[in-house]
């Protein structure tokens, strides 16, 4: 509700890491880990920004921020297939009004 972010290790009730503030305070209504690649994870906040953390790439900020403007985000999840090498990744977006966007991710951020 804060937006803090805890990277767990299911065998310790500690985080490995955790990023305070992450979202300036708004609360992450979705965060999901990429499925063609281990060390991205999407973030979304209730002010419909999206953040790709890629941990390979930098472990203490995210590497990129996109605000979707038109309309509000109320969830996300992701769409892929990771036994193919092909790095196609999209972000599957429901907005208030029920519409559904769905946006393919870069592919340095998808690639396996």
């Amino acid at each position: 509700s804060d937006g803090s972010i805890r990277l767990h290790q299911m065998t310790s009730e500690y985080p490995l890491m955790q990023w305070n503030d992450s979202t300036k305070g708004q609360p992450i209504t979705a965060l999901r880990w990429a499925l063609t690649r281990p060390a991205v994870f999407f973030a979304l906040d209730a002010s419909s920004n999206i953040y790709i953390w890629d941990l390979l790439e930098n472990d203490l900020l995210p590497v990129a921020k996109q605000t979707i403007p038109s309309e509000k985000v109320v969830t996300m999840t992701l769409l892929g297939e990771p036994e193919k090498a092909n790095g196609l990744l999209g972000i599957v977006l429901a907005k208030e009004s029920g519409q559904i966007d769905i946006q393919y991710v870069k592919k340095k951020w998808a690639l396996p």
